[in-house]
């Protein structure tokens, strides 16, 4: 959320603080500078408005960082989190529709351009601008999850680099493709079950995006390795498709939670803090404080 702690720096500022009125542009004539009222919203609740002397940050909920919210007033990049959380989103929300078997469709190959292009690409180079920002949980999260769709897009782009095929041959047994595909995913049910230990301190829709994921995997790795067990492999895979939808859902939501600030919205998205974390015992300590007054 957005953050009213810290030392503000005036290039940063979107509003001149300890002012009634917002000013204007400065006009270059050397005339004195116009003021102009606030906007009256009619006393929206939902208004979220800089009253405190800070910059505005972006919200925690899409800084991909389970740690304490780093402020930004020395950074001279945006946040590069809700990009690679949409580019995520988006791929894993078609391929999810798919593995449910979302009317009749059953092959994944239209996937792959969007694992190529977008959750391959865009989320890798969202992966890297988080390490140029210093969060090394989100440049490991964004740029594993980029490698991944760029591999999923290399093991189904039709005709083009032969894996499924070589599954294949003579000597090749009815499930090995699909075997080896759920080793595949188990290695990153794996990855994914350690990114979620290191939620546990942020926020509740942060944890339930890796949450949902890590029970994405979990469900469709299963699902390859029974592929021999028609019935038991189309429920695994359809419900690892139905949580894969919810992670989508959930990474949208966090991106949201990191666009949506005062600038460009009428309200904070809520990204519920654990009570356990920094941030919850923070604001505990600051309801007991008014409390005592």
């Amino acid at each position: 959320m957005a953050t009213t702690t810290g030392t503000a720096d005036p290039a940063l500022n979107k509003e001149y603080n300890g002012d009634s009125a917002t000013h204007d542009h400065a006009p270059t004539n050397g005339a004195p500078v116009q003021q102009r009222a606030p906007y009256d919203y009619g006393g929206n609740p939902l208004a979220h408005l800089n009253t405190g002397e800070s910059a505005r940050f972006p919200a925690f909920g899409g800084e991909f960082q389970p740690g304490l919210y780093k402020p930004t007033t020395e950074r001279k990049f945006a946040n590069p989190a809700p990009l690679g959380l949409c580019a995520f989103a988006l791929t894993t929300f078609v391929l999810s529709l798919i593995n449910v078997g979302t009317r009749g469709v059953a092959e994944p190959n239209i996937v792959v351009a969007l694992a190529f292009g977008y959750g391959g690409l865009v989320q890798l180079l969202a992966g890297m601008w988080e390490m140029a920002v210093g969060n090394t949980f989100g440049a490991t999260a964004l740029s594993s999850y980029g490698g991944f769709w760029l591999s999923f897009a290399i093991i189904f782009t039709p005709g083009g680099f032969g894996i499924q095929a070589a599954y294949t041959g003579a000597t090749a047994g009815a499930d090995d493709f699909t075997n080896a595909l759920g080793f595949f995913l188990s290695g990153w049910f794996i990855f994914t079950t350690i990114l979620l230990l290191c939620t546990l301190r942020s926020t509740v829709a942060f944890f339930l995006l890796f949450f949902f994921l890590d029970l994405a995997f979990l469900f469709l790795f299963l699902g390859y390795l029974y592929a021999s067990h028609a019935t038991t492999s189309g429920n695994l895979l359809k419900t690892g498709g139905y949580f894969g939808l919810f992670a989508a859902f959930m990474a949208w939501y966090n991106a949201f939670a990191g666009i949506a600030d005062d600038s460009n919205s009428f309200f904070v998205v809520p990204v519920a803090h654990f009570p356990w974390s920094e941030k919850g015992r923070e604001r505990r300590a600051i309801k007991s404080e008014r409390a005592q007054v």
